[in-house]
């Protein structure tokens, strides 16, 4: 019986004990934290590091190997004041901010965080983040004016985050927020630019004025412009409907006009054309009467002229194929006679001809006649001296020139 006592005492001491042990060895970390076990060596891909980080849940401290730490991940609130931090152009501001700045639960930052704040009171973090933050305010300030940090103070919060986050980054924190609170100077540069910004809003608000005056003018003037130009329109078509009117009127009158000169003109034609006919019948009446006084009469001597003629015609055909036959019989007569036929029939023809040659010249008196001949059929002096007349005929018919005479004159001058 004591010996079961003493094993159940045994057992409760050693519950109790195992008890005692897991909760010292057990950890559980809570959401807004990190538990840090040190001792072992531990490999995160390229990483080698002698710690593993418990994020959330429980793990069990190995004892007398492990060390455990926490690490809070809350959000640590710092106040950013930079006095006489030079801006660009060399004027003296004072820049008064709030950031929120938190130690990273992620890799691979956390391991930046641990290896330099690993230990670490807040208040060190903090005012590590406090001088980084000034430092990159001034940096950034030093490439701003005085009235670009004045004018848009969510733009220098957003370029100093980002300067200043890059930097935080690699000390192991993380900028979550950062604020610009106040921004002034010592030197009254901002207040005159308060006080130009107040005069170029007075500005502009007398030139808004000046507009909104020149506005209601011009639309006032346009009214009024539309007005007269409605009562110019107005004007205009009432001289139109006056003018349509006026030459509606003409219209009419001018076909009324034309419409009398046309009943003129018709009537002329009447006329014209009634003259036209009588005239015609006038001229048929003309025609009928020289048609029976002239041409009827006409035509009667014509057929009596064209019989005449015939009869004459048929008379002179007769005499002409009688005078043909007698010719051709005298024909036949002289070529049988020889070259005394041929002189018989010239002597007969040159007879009558110098008969009326005789009858133009009056009396003749011929000194001497020279009979030229031919001297036989060899051709002698009577061929010569038939080619020198036929000669001294042409050069006088041809040039008006008496050969013979020229050369009797020249002979008898020289006697």
């Amino acid at each position: 019986m004591g010996a079961g006592l003493a094993l159940m005492g045994i057992g409760i001491i050693g519950i109790f004990a195992v008890i005692l042990m897991v909760k010292n060895l057990l950890y559980v970390c809570q959401p807004n934290e990190v538990l840090v076990f040190s001792g072992r060596r531990r490999s995160h891909g390229a990483l080698v590091t002698h710690y593993r980080i418990v994020k959330g849940g429980r793990a069990l401290r190995r004892p007398f190997i492990e060390t455990v730490d926490k690490v809070d991940l809350t959000n640590m609130i710092i106040e950013v004041t930079v006095k006489n931090a030079y801006s660009k152009g060399g004027i003296p501001l004072n820049v008064q901010g709030v950031a929120n700045i938190k130690v990273p639960g992620e890799m691979p930052l956390i391991h930046n965080a641990l290896e330099r704040f690993l230990g670490r009171s807040r208040e060190d973090i903090m005012r590590v983040a406090r001088e980084t933050l000034e430092g990159n305010l001034r940096g950034v300030l030093a490439l701003l004016t005085p009235e670009e940090v004045n004018r848009d103070k969510e733009a220098f919060g957003a370029r100093l985050t980002e300067e200043a986050g890059h930097d935080l980054e690699r000390i192991g924190l993380v900028l979550d927020t950062l604020n610009i609170q106040n921004v002034s100077d010592d030197v009254g540069y901002l207040d005159s630019i308060g006080r130009m910004r107040s005069a170029a809003v007075r500005r502009d608000a007398q030139i808004a004025e000046a507009r909104a005056q020149a506005d209601a003018a011009q639309v006032k003037w346009r009214n009024y412009q539309t007005g007269e130009l409605a009562k110019l329109r107005a004007a205009i078509e009432v001289a139109r409907r006056q003018n349509d009117r006026r030459i509606a009127d003409a219209r009419t009158k001018r076909e009324a006009m034309i419409a009398e000169q046309r009943a003129d003109v018709q009537a002329q034609l009447a006329q014209a054309q009634a003259e036209i006919a009588m005239q015609a019948a006038r001229v048929e009446q003309v025609r009928l009467q020289l048609q029976a006084d002239v041409v009827r009469p006409a035509e009667a001597q014509r057929d009596q002229a064209i019989a005449l003629a015939k009869a004459n015609a048929s008379k002179i055909v007769e005499q002409g194929k009688a005078t043909a036959q007698v010719l051709k019989d005298l024909s036949t007569a002289y070529r049988g006679q020889g070259a005394a036929g041929r002189d018989v029939l010239l002597m007969q023809k040159l007879v009558p001809v110098l008969q009326q040659v005789a009858s133009t010249i009056g009396e003749l008196h011929v000194d001497r006649l020279t009979v030229i001949g031919h001297g036989g059929h060899n051709g002698g002096s009577g061929d010569l001296a038939a080619k020198l007349v036929a000669t001294n005929e042409q050069i006088k018919a041809a040039t008006g020139v008496d050969v013979a005479q020229a050369m009797r004159a020249k002979l008898g001058a020289g006697t």
